[in-house]
């Protein structure tokens, strides 16, 4: 059985009965875990062993991971800083800002890994602008080449620990007040203008460093008149062409309300893989996620599937008592905690 193109929620820390039976879908192609479903270290690899055994190849297990007021899980793992905070250091110690970049991205897979989570959707490659509050301080820093460079070297501390990274949130939602968790942001701005600074990260990290890009609910109309994650001139003509990425688009969460124009969950769904999505995420609707299940039936893109699959973690430390002995990821999260 191949993976899907659906990565779908759970309501706790076990799996329902009902759940079990939706992960076993073939249109089901991951899982993404929330604050509810963790409890402590044992019982989240309880968890992911749990999921991991439904099917085979086992699904992609995610997380929002990434640091500061955005880390699903807290007790029993490393407090991660908010990115923000690493780039603040940028102008008086670049150096140390630089490693602290590295440390983050390594600490933070090093820990998922070993607790059989596959993928963080990390790091935020927006801008911090100042303006969007929803952003803040998930952005490390307001100068284009400054992110570019700290999350190269917070992706290179994921990469070493054995998971691929996920670059957010495509083109850029740094330059706009609203949330697109509670309405669909406008960005006026021309693409010659997006191009010079929010796009530059994305542009520098897309085709040689990021396995996984997603893209952003929010509208650019002076470049196309859907949302970038409904849009084929973002994903296929600017970031496929253009950018020559060529590892997997994730749609943010199609519950948000930045995506409700595109009508309802199955109607987003469609609109956001035809538009070049290789995944859909469908969270906190367990009904609307069947409901989509059903309406895909027969969908099938190999090439996604094969995407995807290349996204599985690759732990070096066959259990958390390995990983607290290793010297590197001791040096690491003793400078993080001595930068907190």
């Amino acid at each position: 059985m191949s993976l899907g193109p659906i990565m779908v929620d759970l309501a706790g820390t076990e799996l329902t009965t009902d759940e079990r039976e939706r992960l076993r879908n073939p249109l089901v192609g991951g899982v993404i875990l929330f604050s509810r479903n963790y409890e402590s270290p044992q019982q989240l690899m309880d968890l992911t062993r749990t999921i991991h055994a439904v099917r085979q190849p086992p699904l992609i297990i995610t997380v929002d991971h990434e640091g500061g007021r955005v880390q699903r899980f807290r007790e029993g793992f490393t407090a991660l800083p908010a990115c923000g905070r690493i780039g603040e250091l940028y102008a008086k110690d670049p150096a140390r800002s630089r490693e602290l970049a590295f440390d983050t991205g390594f600490v933070m897979a090093a820990e998922l890994l070993v607790h059989g989570v596959d993928m963080s959707f990390a790091p935020v490659l927006d801008l911090a602008s100042g303006v969007c509050a929803v952003i803040g301080d998930r952005a490390f820093h307001e100068a284009p080449p400054v992110v570019a460079e700290l999350a190269r070297r917070y992706i290179l501390g994921m990469t070493r620990a054995g998971m691929a990274a996920c670059g957010k949130h495509f083109p850029g939602h740094g330059g706009v007040v609203g949330d697109s968790h509670k309405e669909l942001p406008v960005d006026k701005r021309p693409l010659a203008d997006l191009a010079a600074s929010d796009l530059i990260p994305f542009a520098q990290l897309a085709a040689p460093v990021l396995a996984a890009i997603m893209p952003a609910h929010v509208l650019y109309p002076a470049v196309d008149s859907e949302p970038a994650g409904f849009s084929q001139v973002w994903l296929q003509d600017i970031l496929r062409k253009q950018q020559r990425f060529s590892g997997v688009i994730f749609s943010d969460d199609l519950s948000m309300v930045g995506a409700h124009g595109a009508g309802d969950l199955a109607a987003r769904a469609r609109k956001a893989l035809a538009a070049g999505c290789d995944v859909v995420l469908a969270c906190n609707d367990p009904a609307g996620a069947d409901h989509l299940l059903t309406a895909l039936v027969g969908y099938e893109n190999p090439l996604s599937q094969g995407r995807l699959a290349r996204l599985r973690g690759r732990s070096g430390w066959a259990d958390p008592a390995a990983l607290y002995a290793d010297e590197p990821y001791q040096a690491a999260r003793t400078r993080l905690k001595a930068f907190l």
